[in-house]
């Protein structure tokens, strides 16, 4: 068999991981190409493992792998830390610069809607700068609606920027 038949027979491995310390590295990599771009985040540097760590929750920090690379991650964290509010929680999706386009930001939100429903929260929200248009299309393909708008809510490197807030309710938890 040819080199050329083998390397088309050979299918790649895609699939969802639980984030660790041991993935924390790629991720950081990935993380880092959003704060560049200047519309996915406030943050001006990646934390460490240990902030990051703290500030997801356990169950809600996948990967999306194709033969073992992370081609993006999505997480889940908590909106307060009040009983009432256990059920509630934010969204955060990072794709791979090289990867955008190719729809693994819907496969990593998918999935984490599942298992944030698996795990009893009932509403999801993203705050999301009006500048990621994308991403705001998205999340409403994924089921999300448009309920606020944050006008100048963080200054990043001396520009004002705003957000739309979205979220998603549960159609099987807290109904």
């Amino acid at each position: 068999m040819s080199l050329a038949v083998r390397q088309m027979a050979t299918v790649a491995k895609m699939s969802f991981i639980d984030i660790k310390e041991k993935h924390y590295k790629e991720v950081t990599r990935i993380y880092e190409q959003g704060i560049k771009t200047g519309i996915a985040t406030f943050e001006t540097s990646v934390p460490n493992w240990n902030k990051w760590n703290a500030s997801h929750l356990n169950f809600g920090r996948i990967a999306y792998t194709e033969n073992l690379k992370i081609l993006g991650f999505a997480t889940l964290s908590p909106t307060s830390t009040r009983k009432v509010y256990a059920g509630v929680a934010e969204v955060s999706i990072y794709v791979d610069e090289k990867e955008r386009g190719k729809g693994i930001g819907k496969k990593l939100l998918l999935q984490l809607i599942k298992t944030s429903e698996q795990n009893g929260i009932w509403t999801l929200q993203a705050s999301i700068m009006d500048a990621n248009q994308l991403s705001i299309k998205l999340h409403t393909g994924c089921g999300f609606r448009i309920v606020g708008y944050k006008e100048k809510i963080g200054n990043l490197n001396g520009v004002w920027l705003n957000n739309t807030i979205l979220e998603r309710r549960s159609k099987i938890i807290g109904q």
